[in-house]
């Protein structure tokens, strides 16, 4: 039994901590006092996985240096593992909070490119925390909901410490949880923050009625983007045909718990973001993620069309139905199929 903090009581947080805690020592933490008070009493995160309780093992709290200490008082036959459940947007935060501490790992959950600066998580945590801290990647296709049931899942660990690929595999697997282990930590991310542009993408060309012919087109073309974006990166091109690539491109596009699909359901209907977003109640990564997606495609020169697409209908008051007829006029001669 190896300790485990999670850092963030969102959906994907508390899933995760309610798969892991059948076997380790868990602590949830949560920065709003109230609502984690409210978990501890119900038994169950009601704001953002209603229905799914808590284990009794389970612990939760919203004091930043009693989750900490949880993981630092580890023995020396532990293997503790400081997990970051928050938004891209929130890492750097969060990280801050961490900075000058002895921590022993940290992984992340979180996916997409940090907009302003266009890098990728791994890259924010090697700004904020250096080198000497071990950091990976646990990223794949999984809804919350289902990890939360226990229902089979399989997700891949990125990181260039063997040391802690090794760990995460070793405290992480088990039960119907699967972890596969990988050193391409590029790839693992550009697959994780990309698909969510494409499934906002999907879901729009569904809201409108084009039907699965255009839907396997998009998912395909739209994995030919992610493949040509993550391969300018650094990224390996076999992962983007596994888990983290293919895997979660197909989960995202076309499951109905994804909130991204949601997105671009709701932008068919002709609904303004601002709505979309309030109705939602989650983050929906995909929508900063492509203004970051179509600004670092530029620069380096990737032609990534469809994420494009999604940009100029979510920020720039393009139409919907419009830019699909658009897509579908391109010239595809110059294209891979």
């Amino acid at each position: 039994m190896n300790k485990i903090t999670v850092l963030g009581a969102g959906a994907w947080g508390t899933a995760v901590a309610i798969a892991v805690a059948a076997r380790h020592d868990v602590l949830l933490w949560g920065r709003n006092a109230e609502q984690m008070a409210a978990t501890a009493a119900a038994r169950e995160n009601t704001t953002y996985l209603p229905g799914q309780p808590l284990p009794d093992s389970l612990r939760v709290s919203a004091d930043f240096e009693a989750a900490l200490a949880h993981v630092l008082d580890a023995g020396p036959d532990e293997a503790p593992l400081l997990i970051a459940a928050c938004p891209v947007a929130g890492l750097r935060p969060l990280l801050e909070q961490l900075k000058g501490r002895a921590i022993p790992n940290v992984v992340w959950l979180c996916k997409g490119f940090e907009y302003g600066t266009g890098l990728l998580p791994h890259q924010v945590v090697r700004e904020v925390l250096g080198d000497a801290v071990p950091g990976a990647a646990l990223s794949g296709p999984s809804f919350a909901q289902e990890v939360a049931r226990g229902l089979p899942c399989a997700l891949a660990v990125a990181s260039s410490s063997k040391a802690l690929r090794d760990s995460v595999v070793a405290t992480v697997h088990g039960g119907n949880l699967r972890v596969y282990a990988c050193d391409d930590v590029v790839g693992v991310e550009v697959g994780g923050a990309v698909k969510n542009v494409l499934a906002i993408a999907t879901g729009t060309a569904d809201g409108l009625g084009l039907g699965l012919n255009a839907r396997a087109a998009l998912i395909t073309r739209g994995l030919a983007e992610i493949t040509r974006l993550g391969m300018a990166l650094g990224g390996q091109a076999h992962t983007f045909m596994g888990l983290t690539g293919m895997g979660d491109l197909i989960l995202t596009c076309t499951g109905d718990l994804s909130r991204n699909r949601r997105v671009g359901l709701a932008l068919a209907q002709g609904k303004p973001l601002a709505t979309i977003v309030a109705e939602l109640g989650h983050v929906a990564e995909g929508v900063p993620c492509s203004k970051a997606v179509r600004d670092l495609a530029a620069k380096l020169g990737v032609d990534m069309p469809i994420t494009n697409a999604v940009a100029a209908v979510l920020f720039d008051g393009y139409d919907a139905a419009e830019m699909a007829k658009q897509l579908l006029a391109r010239d595809p001669r110059n294209e891979l199929a």
